[in-house]
């Protein structure tokens, strides 16, 4: 038995089909199948059965794929190991973002990353917290940077940045005649106010408003800060986001830091608590906890 012979099996398990098979290994059906004859006459027994739509395993060709899985596992490993001996650390680094400050902490983390080891490649997945945490949770990115309050079962993160929220007033509102680049808390209170969609969020937002017997008059929850900025600059509301949505300033809004209370926006590195990170990420996660991100 060979490592083909491994690969072989893998992809016509994986495709259901020899014909879809022998296309994504690139090479013809024929010799393909007689690979796969060959392989079960050396275990003795037969791995695939014919069906109406496709190939399907057997009994023994369900064992035999968790075998066969394992020792490709083992082969890649061995291979990235030695590499990385000779060349450093390689391999594809997966990581999710949300928007806000996140970007720009990862694009500077990337920077240093790519002057020590010069061969990782990168998959930068965004969306809101929610999403991320899914993905890091299904094992789909290794590591993200969201915003608290988030869940803490099975994660392992810690807080490397922090930065005020501030109100986006559209520039003709009566709130911005004070030419204070602030605003207080409760000021906002009788306006209505556009801000994220996480429901964590929202009530987060609300609690801010209790000390004062009142509650916020929230009329839209938007995902993206583009999106709220756009709203807010056509005079529909006041929006409400962290300080980083300031690179959207335009003559049509003003940009005040709310205050009494000061309310500030955690980010929050985050891993999986249960799954260890490949070699790659554990040598990302190790450059960030070197660094002050905070």
């Amino acid at each position: 038995m060979e490592l083909r012979h491994i690969r072989y099996f893998l992809t016509v398990a994986e495709e259901g089909s020899f014909t879809k098979a022998a296309e994504k290994l690139c090479i013809a059906q024929p010799p393909l199948s007689r690979q796969i004859r060959d392989l079960e006459e050396e275990l003795g027994t037969q791995l695939f059965i014919r069906k109406a739509k496709g190939l399907a395993l057997t009994e023994s060709g369900e064992r035999f794929l968790l075998y066969a899985s394992r020792i490709k596992q083992l082969s890649d490993q061995s291979l990235e190991d030695i590499k990385e001996m000779n060349e450093g650390l390689i391999g594809t680094l997966y990581l999710a973002t949300i928007e806000g400050q996140a970007p720009s902490l990862f694009a500077k983390w990337i920077a240093e990353f790519k002057k020590r080891y010069p061969l990782v490649e990168y998959e930068l997945w965004n969306g809101n917290s929610d999403d991320v945490v899914k993905r890091i949770q299904s094992g789909l990115s290794d590591i993200a940077v969201i915003t608290s309050p988030y869940d803490e079962e099975g994660l392992d993160g810690r807080i490397i940045y922090r930065e005020p929220w501030v109100a986006i007033i559209p520039a003709s509102h009566p709130l911005t005649k004070d030419t204070s680049d602030t605003v207080a808390l409760n000021d906002l209170a009788p306006y209505e106010l556009i801000i994220p969609s996480r429901q964590s969020r929202k009530q987060e937002i609300e609690n801010w408003f209790k000390p004062f017997n009142t509650e916020p008059k929230i009329f839209c929850r938007i995902a993206h800060m583009l999106n709220a900025y756009e709203l807010t600059a056509n005079g529909v509301g006041i929006a409400i986001y962290p300080a980083s949505a300031a690179k959207y300033v335009s003559d049509d809004v003003v940009i005040k830091r709310i205050v009494s209370p000061d309310v500030y926006a955690n980010y929050v590195l985050v891993r999986s608590a249960d799954r260890k990170l490949s070699k790659v990420a554990e040598g990302f996660w190790n450059m960030l906890s070197q660094m002050q991100t905070f």
